[in-house]
């Protein structure tokens, strides 16, 4: 197994990293014609990394004698299965899908316990991310609150200040919205040149969910907030960090954000906020305040301590860019991706992931070549505001090194821009938003991966 496939294990540059005349040399390379490969599974497998999914051979050859599987029945089809699932409570996967998990970020911000773990985006099918393997970013660890007890105070420039149980959020009337939550710090540790081996670790800090609860213009409209002269909110958290952060009025008015109580038809898990949550569409994950209990209205931002130390952009001129909660248009291949390996040439569903915290995406073109051509591909349905998109497209692959990238756009016509377009606005010191195209180097013996364009 080679070492770089190892989870967690962080590839430094520059050996992963390939300029523009280095492209030519990859495209170039792979004359040696055609090799018969031995059929493995990811690089990562024996570490516990995901199966991957699409290793069809091109010209399967017929099992001689023909196949066990299907000449033999097997015990499944004579014997009596389990009763309802129901004897254990809740469902749970396959035991064959064990392998399928989030897993724990290597570094970021620590405290006694691990404080991230990314999404296994490789594995994943349609845009919904299963309650049980959406990503996790906890300031002070997580807490299982009991919800009978839980109480949000809403106060500042209303009527009347009040205090809310949470019977009393769940007594109004709610909806239910699709919505893509994104940390600020996703893909960041490649503004440092260090390339991660899969996409869990490049992009994994993104998940999709069905939320649900009750629009906060609701309840500010309720105390009688002034919805004229307060421009600001300020979401206050229960957890030991009592996480502060500033949401913009113009949101709220927008009736976008929500008091999330529900995720994917249940309650929200303990390490997403149960049992109450800000859901600010667009924005980065870390103003969607877990385990609410305070609202306060008023007329300026706060520059609490989250705002004015953390989540802020250094800037090529050494000022920092405070307030840039806004998650731009962004797209990541996800099969192939790095840690895969492709089994032979042939056909292949590229497939991957798209958004933008301005709406809707409306176009992702693929590259095969490193950015030199882009085709079209194929958004599959529904396409929602503020939410992921899978696409598709089909890819023949024939034996040789190939770089594939995806661009996507939104209906704002924001275009997702390269590492040399971003870099020269943001420069290279940057930790949050982190939108450049990714880039997959698919080498000639079937393994992915990561490298940058420079």
């Amino acid at each position: 197994m080679p070492n770089d496939s190892i989870p967690g294990r962080l590839i430094k540059a520059p050996e992963n990293f390939l300029n523009r005349e280095g492209i030519s040399t990859v495209i170039a390379e792979g004359k040696r014609g055609r090799r018969d490969f031995i059929a493995r599974a990811f690089a990562a497998a024996a570490a516990g990394m995901a199966a991957p999914s699409v290793l069809a051979q091109s010209n399967p050859v017929p099992t001689e004698g023909g196949d066990s599987n299907i000449l033999n029945l097997p015990e499944h089809s004579k014997g009596l299965g389990q009763g309802v699932a129901a004897n254990d409570g809740y469902g749970k996967p396959s035991k064959f899908e064990s392998n399928v998990q989030r897993r724990a970020s290597p570094g970021l911000t620590q405290t006694t316990q691990a404080s991230v773990s990314f999404a296994p985006l490789q594995s994943l099918f349609g845009i919904v991310t299963p309650s049980g393997l959406h990503f996790e970013r906890h300031h002070q660890g997580w807490w299982d609150i009991d919800p009978s007890k839980h109480r949000l105070m809403v106060n500042g420039m209303v009527k009347a200040a009040k205090v809310f149980t949470l019977d009393e959020i769940m007594r109004l009337p709610a909806v239910s919205r699709f919505h893509f939550i994104e940390c600020g710090a996703n893909t960041a540790v490649e503004w440092g040149n260090v390339a991660v081996p899969t996409v869990q670790y490049t992009h994994g800090m993104v998940s999709c969910s069905e939320f649900t609860g009750v629009p906060l213009i609701t309840v500010l409209e309720h105390v009688g907030a002034d919805l004229k002269n307060g421009k600001f909110v300020l979401a206050e958290g229960a957890d030991g960090s009592s996480m502060t952060r500033t949401i913009p009025m113009e949101l709220i008015k927008s009736g976008e954000v929500l008091l999330a109580y529900g995720q994917n038809g249940e309650m929200l898990r303990p390490e997403q906020g149960y049992p109450l949550r800000l859901v600010v569409p667009g924005i980065q994950g870390v103003s969607w305040v877990k385990y609410l209990r305070r609202l306060e209205v008023g007329d300026k931002p706060w520059a609490a301590k989250d705002e004015a130390v953390h989540y802020i952009d250094l800037m090529p001129d050494g000022t920092h860019r405070q307030y840039s909660g806004i998650q731009e248009c962004k797209s990541v291949v996800t099969t192939p991706s790095g840690g895969q390996v492709l089994l032979d040439k042939g056909f292949y569903n590229i497939t991957g992931l798209a958004w933008s915290g301005r709406g809707k995406v409306t176009r992702v073109d693929v590259s095969v070549d490193g950015g030199r051509n882009w085709r079209a591909a194929r958004l599959q349905t529904p396409v929602l505001s503020k939410c992921l998109t899978r696409f598709n497209i089909d890819w023949a692959w024939d034996g040789k090194p190939a770089i594939i990238q995806s661009r996507a756009m939104d209906d704002t016509g924001f275009v997702q821009p390269n590492y040399g377009q971003l870099r020269a606005v943001r420069d290279t010191r940057s930790i949050y938003h982190n939108n450049a195209i990714q880039s997959w180097l698919v080498q000639e013996s079937g393994e992915v991966k990561n490298v940058q364009l420079s």
